[in-house]
């Protein structure tokens, strides 16, 4: 045993014991290639479960299972009532394969969406606790309050369901959820059960109701030794519908209050759950259970730990818990009873194997980027991970040693020229790495740099680490030449050069001296001063605006497009919902449909619809896009020299991007 003693150690959720107190959150999968037509899980995702539990988890909690296919009916998600005897005999082969590494493995079942369905994906008339309430995603859609009818046969499901899962294998079933604003959840909330029967109003045993019938039904039918526990917001962090409260804001909050929750908590208890998997937020506040880069760490951690001390079932914390020492110390102080991970393992299903074992600086971190995940699901794709295409890939994308090493000479040593090496050494191959400056990381260097990137800056480190661990040999201030690629002959070229800051041009005044590159600004190459005008309202402009405004500034972001943050492949709601409501309340100026007419020393032009409009600056940033840099690719081509291009340097995309077509292009060479 390592020095994380805590998280180490054994506990229980009502009779089930569990080897170590990290638990893998629920999250959905929504895939047909991973959910057979019988809701059991196909070969690949048992091979996803199963790689987190050798990782070393110590309880696993299965993305939501639907109770009724009535409402939010999504394709490819799985629902208990498609499911019989195949379901059970399909599902011990999961179930089987995760107990004999030690884990357990807990069944989400569902009460699904509510206002939250994602209108666009799922199917269904749009249902509620009340008439009327607005869809988050579209809230000119309203919905309507569920039937006693309805209510029947959701508790059904539940029972149902729960049943089928103990007949599987499964160790207990969690109830989804009484969290982040899914359809229990609205049940619970004052302001958004207005029912006028048992299931409602403003008595909060009649909003708890229904979580009360459901954890009966599942006792009833499984009995009461059984473990349910519940997925639960200690706090909704809403201001209003579609408003939320940023860290640290003083606000009135419109949900559920850390008073009430001390009183919903001890009902659960009452009624019978043996576990709180809690968390914060609504998905109007989606930034809080789904935290994006901007959050801090363990975000949630102080709320869980203040319920904790007014319960006797355990309490998981999940949101951010990235590092070992400090959720180690959470436990140790007895703030929480385990951690949930979550995008964390998909990073690295080894996350518990390596913090316990005292080799944390070998964990690939989580940037809590979301475009892996999340915004996959979002878009209907396969869930996986920006920076492990291996996740829900596991035996597809296995590295297999190769047959024939060759000698490898990657030219680059930022992100994607780290990955292509790193995949070829792990396969056995001779790599040499280099890079033309005095560190690894190229752009990412610069787009780690701002104040909540320190997981980039993790990453960046993890790489380092991984070139040493996997034997690249690494040559740093060496700009490689057509004749220094001859000279090595080496059997396999890839060039990853990177990109280059698009420049300002055309505009009067966009030589002058206090106009700075985003990347040069990242890099503090010039002092930023006090009246801040950002050129480019993309993902990269954005942060940059937040991250001067975090410190005071004025800061004002000019986009030529109808809309900032245009490019939504790259962003999830969360990151976005979050960003969005920084710019409110950090008073950030944005001026869409805008052209720069002047650049001058104390102050910029702009134009909008034929009016013009002074802003005051002493700085200008220029954020407007990066230009491949492939001219050592355009000379080996003259040359005759064959190589691939990675990264940047092939076309400008996101981290994911460069991340999987190098690992792609190294896996089979």
């Amino acid at each position: 045993m390592g020095r994380l003693q805590a998280i180490s150690r054994p506990w229980k959720i009502g009779n089930m014991e569990i080897k170590n107190r990290t638990v893998m959150a629920a999250m959905g999968i929504h895939s047909q290639r991973m959910v057979n037509h019988d809701n059991s899980y196909t070969q690949d995702g048992i091979d996803y479960f199963v790689e987190r539990a050798k990782g070393g988890i110590g309880l696993i909690i299965t993305g939501g299972m639907a109770v009724q296919n009535k409402y939010d009916s999504v394709e490819g998600g799985n629902c208990v009532l498609n499911s019989g005897d195949e379901f059970i005999t399909n599902t011990r082969k999961l179930t089987d394969e995760v107990h004999k590494y030690g884990a357990k493995i807990v069944c989400q079942l569902s009460a699904a969406s509510g206002r939250t369905a994602p209108v666009w994906f799922m199917s269904g008339e749009p249902i509620a606790p009340s008439d009327g309430l607005p869809n988050v995603w579209k809230p000119e859609i309203k919905h309507r309050a569920l039937t006693k009818e309805d209510i029947e046969m959701y508790l059904h499901g539940f029972e149902v369901g729960a049943r089928l899962c103990k007949d599987a294998g499964f160790d207990g079933v969690e109830i989804h959820a009484m969290h982040e604003g899914y359809l229990l959840d609205q049940f619970s909330l004052a302001n958004m059960n207005t029912r006028e029967d048992e299931y409602g109003g403003p008595r909060l045993e009649n909003r708890l109701r229904f979580a009360k019938e459901i954890v009966e039904r599942i006792h009833a039918a499984c009995g009461d030794d059984f473990p349910v526990l519940m997925r639960y917001s200690v706090t909704s962090k809403m201001k209003g519908f579609n408003q939320g409260a940023l860290p640290g804001e003083t606000f009135d909050e419109f949900g559920r209050t850390r008073e009430e929750s001390i009183e919903v908590a001890r009902l659960l208890e009452k009624y019978g759950y043996a576990a709180l998997d809690a968390d914060n937020g609504t998905y109007d506040s989606w930034f809080w259970a789904h935290p994006p880069v901007y959050m801090p760490e363990a975000c949630n951690l102080e709320d869980c730990a203040f319920i904790k001390e007014k319960v006797n079932i355990p309490v998981i914390c999940a949101g951010r818990m990235e590092d070992p020492a400090a959720d180690d110390k959470a436990i140790r102080e007895g703030k929480i009873d385990a951690i949930g991970l979550a995008r964390s393992l998909l990073a690295d299903p080894y996350w518990p194997k390596k913090a316990m074992n005292d080799k944390a600086e070998h964990i690939r971190p989580c940037i809590a980027c979301h475009v892996g995940c999340l915004q996959r699901i979002f878009n209907m794709k396969d869930m996986s991970c920006a920076l492990n295409p291996a996740c829900c890939n596991e035996k597809a994308y296995e590295l297999k040693p190769t047959a024939s090493p060759k000698n490898v000479m990657v030219i680059g040593g930022g992100i994607a020229g780290m990955e292509t090496a790193r995949v070829c050494a792990l396969r056995g191959h001779k790599v040499d790495l280099y890079e033309k400056a005095d560190r690894l990381g190229g752009m990412f260097i610069a787009a780690s740099s701002m104040s909540f990137k320190k997981a980039d800056r993790k990453l960046i480190s993890w790489y380092e680490q991984q070139m040493k661990e996997t034997g690249v040999t690494v040559h740093m201030n060496c700009n490689v030449t057509t004749d220094h690629v001859k000279l090595e002959n080496p059997d396999v070229v890839y060039v990853a050069t990177g990109s280059a800051p698009r420049i300002l041009s055309g505009v009067p005044g966009s030589d002058s001296p206090h106009v700075v590159s985003a990347v040069d600004a990242l890099l503090g190459k010039k002092p930023i001063g006090e009246h801040v005008v950002i050129i480019g309202g993309g993902l990269t402009g954005i942060e940059i605006a937040y991250e001067q405004a975090l410190t005071g500034k004025e800061v004002n972001v000019v986009e030529v497009l109808p809309e900032i943050l245009s490019k939504k492949e790259d962003l999830c709601a969360a990151n976005e919902n979050m960003l969005r409501m920084a710019i409110e309340q950090y008073h950030i100026g944005i001026h869409t449909d805008t052209q720069i007419v002047q650049i001058s020393e104390d102050s910029v032009t702009i134009e909008k619809d034929g009016k013009q409009t002074v802003l005051p600056s002493d700085t200008v940033i220029s954020s407007i896009g990066y230009i491949s840099e492939h001219s050592l690719a355009e000379q080996l081509e003259d040359c005759g020299v064959q190589f691939e291009t990675l990264g940047d340097c092939d076309h400008v995309s996101n981290l994911m991007g460069a991340i999987w077509k190098a690992f792609e292009s190294a896996s089979k060479i």
